[in-house]
Formats: structure tokens, sequence, C-alpha cells
């Protein structure tokens, strides 16, 4: 009798201890669910513009000037801003961060003036004029493409710098991956989208994540010269990405560290300004760009 009713309690808190094992499962699994739902709202900012807004300036001649461009793809329109100079010696294909729009990010037209670069500053899905909904990685990467494969050709034979910047740093790798830019440009960059999730997210497994976006994985890959930038106060992503980036680069990496500089604010500092504008002087020159 005194072990059957011993028996009896521990028998309830074993089932108590299930429901509770149960119950914190299905919790965890919610909260799963959301971060699979939710990660485009967690990881893109868009700043929306009206599509009749007006941002085209200037025309054909002026020192520079700015025209609005359309690109067709899949379920979407996407929409780039091309600042333009009568003679430029290239183009700068330039991938933005995750917030924003083009507009916000061409912040300095005169200093690529001083440069004679042109530049052109594609807006992802749901940025800015940009119709659709950003899906998935492929999809990103699959956008990018056709909006290279519209400018490129305009710019053969000249010096075609792929730039990105934090978000864009990973579209940018890929890219450079495909097509060889005689630059690659990566500003403030990540190893992995996958690692930042992991130390903020550490709960998190990675099946869950859509956007992986592995510049780690394909750096190596890259038969550009890479030029990378990285704000030693960077809070938001911690400069020992652009170190691992650049080691891993093997030998065709040259990795600036800019003193004073955090994630948002290092296009202000003097000295990220004056190395990319080093670089982009060394770029070989090219006779004039027809057409223009």
């Amino acid at each position: 009798m005194d072990a059957g009713r011993r028996a009896a309690p521990s028998g309830r808190i074993l089932r108590v201890l299930g429901v509770l094992a149960f119950v914190v499962l299905l919790a965890w699994g919610g909260a799963l669910g959301a971060v699979y739902w939710r990660q485009e709202s967690l990881l893109f900012h868009p700043a929306v513009m009206a599509s009749d807004e007006p941002l085209a300036r200037g025309r054909p001649g002026d020192a520079q000037w700015v025209e609005e461009v359309w690109i067709p793809v899949a379920g979407a329109r996407l929409h780039a801003l091309h600042l333009r100079h009568p003679n430029p010696r290239g183009l700068i294909f330039f991938l933005h961060g995750n917030s924003g729009n083009a507009a916000s990010w061409m912040g300095n037209p005169e200093w690529y003036r001083r440069r004679n670069f042109d530049v052109f500053l594609l807006d992802y899905r749901g940025f800015g004029k940009s119709t659709g909904t950003i899906s998935s990685e492929a999809q990103l990467h699959a956008d990018v493409e056709a909006a290279w494969t519209l400018v490129a050709p305009g710019y053969a034979g000249h010096p075609i710098v792929v730039y990105g910047r934090s978000l864009g740093t990973g579209l940018a790798v890929r890219l450079a991956q495909e097509v060889s830019p005689a630059l690659l440009v990566l500003v403030s960059p990540y190893a992995s989208v996958k690692e930042l999730a992991r130390r903020d997210y550490p709960l998190v497994p990675d099946w869950v994540l859509k956007y992986p976006l592995s510049s780690e994985s394909r750096i190596a890959a890259v038969r550009s010269p890479i030029f990378i930038l990285h704000g030693v106060a960077d809070g938001l992503i911690p400069i020992e990405h652009a170190r691992r980036l650049a080691t891993l680069a093997a030998g065709r990496a040259q990795l600036r560290e800019i003193d004073g500089a955090g994630h948002g604010d290092i296009h202000r500092v003097p000295a990220y300004l004056d190395a990319l504008a080093l670089q982009l002087d060394q770029l070989p020159r090219a006779p004039t760009v027809s057409g223009r």
C-alpha cells in the first residue's frame, strides 16, 4: 500500500512535466514559425515612394544627370537611378543596404562627378518605386542579375565596379562571382546573414533562415580584385566579418579598416572617401563610351 501511494504522486509529476514540455515545444515552434514568416519584415526596411514622384534631373550633355530606369522581372518592375556623365570612365553598379531607397542612397553625386564614374543604383522589390515583394534569396539574386544584364552592355570595354553596402555586399559577392567586374567593393560586409542571426537569435536553427546570404562560401571564387572597407566601431556587423572575408579571398582582397567609423556613418568619414577614390583612380582608363 505505501509503495502504491508513493507511485501515484510521481506519476502525476511526470504527467505535469510532460505537459509543460509540450507547452514549451509548442511555444518554441510558434516562435520559429513567426520568425520564418516575418523574416522579410525583420531583414528589409524599405522606404516606399510614389511611382509618379519625379527623380530624374538634368539632360544628356550636362555635367551630371539622373535617369530613371525600369527593369521588368517576374511579377514586378524594378526601379533604378542612373547617374550619368557625358564621357564617363566607367560605371559603379551600386547595391545598397536593407533600408531606405535609391534616392536616399544617391547622397553625393558631386563626389562621383569628380571621379567621372556613372552610378547605377538599384532598388530591390518593395523599395522606392520598385513594385512587388521580396520572397526569397534566389529571387533577390535573379533581380540583381536582370539589372546587370540591362546596364552592363552599355559599358563594354570600360571598368565596371560592383559595389555592395551592408546587405548589398552578399548580393555583390554573388554577382561578382558570375561576371568578374574590374573591381568588387564591399563596404561593411558580413560573412553571412546566418552568422548574424545566430548572434541575435541563438535559439533559432539555421534551417529556418530563408536568407543565409553567405559571402564566406563564395568569395574565394571571385576572380576580381576586392577592396573591403569596414568601420572599426561598427556595432551592427563586427569588423571580424570583414577580416575573415579578406583572408578567404586568398590574396585578392585589400582590407581598409576605418578608424572612428561605425556602420551607418562610414561614408561620411574622410578616410573612407579618400581610400575609395584612390581605388577608382587606379582603375584603367578606356575610350569614350559610345553614344554618350
